[in-house]
């Protein structure tokens, strides 16, 4: 085959790939929008909050350029008024809520992945719409559309008020309970969407031989089926925990004063409080677990990876 001349004394041949030169120009000519973009609008912010975390915060609520380890002594407890553990318990909060969301969604969504697997072709594409219809109307408004469902007037609340459980005037929210309602209800079709994948890929002639050989019904899908859709519960899992860690709208909206999360934290750090430095702090803080529970599901899924088997 005739090489292709390409300018400035070197060749390309059909098939075969370009010199690292050749590489990289490409690659900058097609990448460099979408590389500027997220430097500009993800990168530099991210750079700002960081820097912006080790300065302190003027009598007037200004940013001083003085750097200190104030803001994050703070974090860990330490104060003009001795140890005070304040902000770890948040953090411990927000975390303790972010995995029991994981789990009561994982709990939830575990059979429904199944019944939708084992629905006819048709029916398996209407039922995933309705899983992601909530996604269709805004966070806010839903929040706010509980809050009218669990209100007083409502009709979920006159059973408690025909037992005499709630008083007639009174409502459902706020409390942990609504709060954790919601975001269940919230969040899982996050997990729902990726479990469902990992059912639909399911090998069920290797359930039928351990079943074949006697194993119970448990023990048939801890060993065949449960190693078979790690990925996804891995996956959803994660999905779930992250977002609901750093939940703002629902604990402040359904859960009040008694709910107070690393979003409420946050959001009255940066507006109410005016202490920008320690708001970045704290959001530095919750992007470190953000990235602590990228590397697990990271770890798991090269662990899976390398445990696969190769198919010649």
């Amino acid at each position: 085959m005739t090489p292709k001349k390409a300018g400035k004394g070197w060749t390309v041949h059909y098939g075969e790939p370009l010199p690292r030169t050749g590489h990289f120009w490409r690659s900058a000519w097609l990448s460099g929008p979408g590389i500027l973009w997220m430097s500009v609008f993800l990168l530099l912010p991210i750079i700002i909050v960081v820097v912006m975390s080790f300065l302190t915060r003027g009598p007037e609520g200004q940013v001083v350029g003085d750097f200190t380890m104030t803001n994050y002594n703070r974090l860990a407890g330490q104060s003009v008024f001795g140890y005070d553990p304040i902000y770890i318990e948040i953090l411990n909060r927000s975390i303790l809520v972010g995995c029991a969301t994981a789990a009561l969604c994982l709990l939830a969504a575990l059979p429904m992945a199944f019944f939708i697997a084992g629905l006819p072709r048709r029916l398996k594409t209407l039922a995933l719409i309705l899983v992601i219809i909530p996604f269709w109307t805004n966070l806010l408004i839903r929040t706010y559309a509980w809050q009218i469902l669990l209100s007083p007037e409502s009709w979920l609340v006159r059973p408690f008020v025909f037992i005499g459980l709630l008083s007639p005037d009174e409502a459902l929210y706020p409390g942990w309970t609504p709060v954790m309602f919601a975001m269940v209800c919230d969040y899982l079709p996050f997990i729902v969407l990726p479990l469902y994948a990992s059912v639909e890929k399911i090998n069920w002639e290797l359930a039928e031989a351990a079943r074949d050989l006697g194993a119970p019904k448990w023990e048939a899908f801890r060993n065949a089926i449960l190693p078979q859709i790690q990925p996804g519960l891995i996956a959803g899992f994660i999905l779930v925990l992250l977002p609901a860690t750093g939940q703002f709208v629902i604990p402040d909206l359904l859960g009040g004063s008694k709910t107070f999360l690393l979003g409420n934290a946050l959001q009255q750090e940066f507006t109410v409080s005016r202490d920008l430095p320690f708001g970045s702090a704290f959001a530095v803080v919750a992007m470190a677990l953000v990235l602590f529970g990228l590397m697990v599901h990271s770890f798991f899924t090269l662990n899976e990876k390398e445990k696969a088997p190769v198919v010649l």
